[in-house]
């Protein structure tokens, strides 16, 4: 195996990204968890390197290569391979073939979601009267509901959804639960990052939020990814309380690096009744 003394910018940067999400992952993972007897104590946290290259089947040297960004090439089947030693998940095994210069696999055929079919069907009826935007790949704004503007405060097109939640206390003051909603922001933002891996304005966007936000900092090491999925989110009115919302985060068929949010209330003791009144609630917070 032979090492470049000179690897291209874009491939350096792809293999930086490798580097710290692999050793990321790494760390979370207990010997327990892999079926490991853990008999001495250990300097720090999760699987040595030498643990992931046994349960991958491959040989240490160059698990370590790999986990060091070095120039090296990656079959599919190691990728594979590593990626169920690392147990990673549908979304972070996609983001890890995409590093490692392959195209992820394939969903699995006749995947079932009859279980998510009422409530999706819920979120596109209850589309017109509630909140719903488009974002580019970097989480800007391209397109927003009436709703969406007045709950959200979106005030112009190009707003960014991610550095508005860091930067504006006012935003991350509706949500209380602003934790979880920010680490799926920036889980969401890195994911995004890998799809398209030549392009550097992730890179600087990432750096100025880190210096604004020490939590985004923090959550951007953590090297978590998340693709289009479904959530709750709990959101705080100003003249209704708290209200519960299901969202849904989709690919867009017609702009790929686009991603659609959609919002829905839930019926129940925190969320309105009747979406009108939602929007109605939306307009008197302007």
């Amino acid at each position: 195996m032979q090492t470049t003394a000179s690897p291209p910018v874009s491939g350096l940067l792809r293999r930086t990204r490798l580097r710290h999400f692999l050793r990321a992952r790494r760390e979370q993972i207990t010997p327990e968890e892999v079926g490991l007897v853990n008999v001495e104590r250990r300097r720090t946290p999760g699987l040595r390197r030498e643990e992931v290259a046994a349960l991958a089947g491959v040989g240490v040297s160059w698990y370590t290569w790999l986990e060091q960004g070095r120039d090296i090439n990656v079959s599919e089947g190691i990728v594979n391979a590593v990626s169920n030693a690392l147990r990673l998940g549908d979304v972070e095994r996609t983001y890890f073939y995409r590093l490692a210069g392959h195209n992820p696999p394939q969903p699995t055929a006749g995947r079932r979601w009859d279980s998510e079919y009422a409530r999706m069907n819920a979120l596109v009826e209850g589309w017109s009267r509630n909140p719903a935007y488009i974002t580019d790949r970097y989480g800007r704004i391209e397109l927003a509901s009436r709703s969406a503007r007045s709950l959200f405060r979106i005030e112009a097109r190009g707003d960014n959804c991610v550095l508005k939640f860091f930067t504006e206390p006012s935003t991350r003051e509706k949500y209380p639960e602003a934790d979880e909603v920010g680490r799926g922001l920036v889980a969401q933002f890195r994911a995004q990052s890998a799809r398209f891996p030549e392009d550097r304005e992730f890179g600087r966007i990432a750096e100025r939020l880190s210096e604004r936000s020490p939590r985004f900092a923090t959550l951007w090491d953590c090297h978590e990814v998340v693709g289009p999925n479904q959530s709750r989110r709990k959101i705080a009115l100003p003249q209704a309380g708290v209200r519960v919302f299901d969202r849904v985060v989709m690919s867009v068929p017609e702009s790929p690096e686009s991603l659609l949010t959609l919002y829905v209330a839930r019926p129940g003791a925190e969320s309105a009744a009747r979406p009108r009144e939602l929007v109605g609630c939306h307009a008197e917070a302007a």
